[in-house]
């Protein structure tokens, strides 16, 4: 993929596919590395999926055989000497602790990183598309602190605004700006 942000995108809708209603999605730069963290409370996978989940003709799509979201985030860390781990508990062995969490850890300077993209954008595009999903979104650079946190809005809005209304879709993006700096 051109961006990171669109692997997020992928991940998150994975486990919004998979029954979530939350997913925390972080990501933790240093001054060498970043590192991308999705973790949700879905179905999870079972060890034999999990065992095959980085190969692209092992997918939960039936629209076709291949599934290249996984592999393709796999390939873009390791081409920076970084990696991928996925960790996931299924609901038929876990009922009351199941999900998963995906992990990707990328070397900054590697002339293969491949860009973060519009992460501000795919965090509103997640919002807009699964409004009843909770989503905490944590970005930390030595530069920033960026978080947001869709259970909180909640408690200030009540159940009679959803989160997918466009003037709180237009706060959520004014705010994500802010805390970037407006960049």
């Amino acid at each position: 993929m051109k961006e990171l942000s669109l692997n997020v995108l992928d991940v998150a809708k994975n486990s919004v596919k998979a029954g979530a209603k939350n997913i925390r999605i972080e990501i933790t730069e240093t001054e060498d590395t970043l590192t991308l963290a999705i973790s949700d409370d879905g179905c999870g996978m079972t060890p034999e999926f999990l065992q095959n989940v980085t190969d692209p003709f092992c997918t939960t799509r039936t629209t076709r055989a291949v599934g290249l979201g996984i592999p393709l985030l796999k390939l873009e860390a390791e081409q920076t000497g970084g990696s991928l781990s996925i960790e996931s508990k299924h609901e038929s062995t876990h009922p009351t602790d199941h999900g998963t969490t995906t992990a990707a850890t990328f070397f900054k300077n590697h002339i293969d990183m491949t860009p973060l993209g519009d992460i501000k954008g795919t965090i509103i595009t997640l919002i807009q598309g699964s409004p009843d999903i909770d989503f905490l979104f944590i970005h930390t650079s030595p530069d920033f602190d960026v978080r947001l946190d869709t259970k909180e809005l909640r408690e200030v809005l009540g159940d009679e605004v959803p989160l997918d209304n466009a003037e709180v879709l237009m706060w959520i993006s004014e705010n994500l700006s802010e805390q970037y700096g407006n960049n």
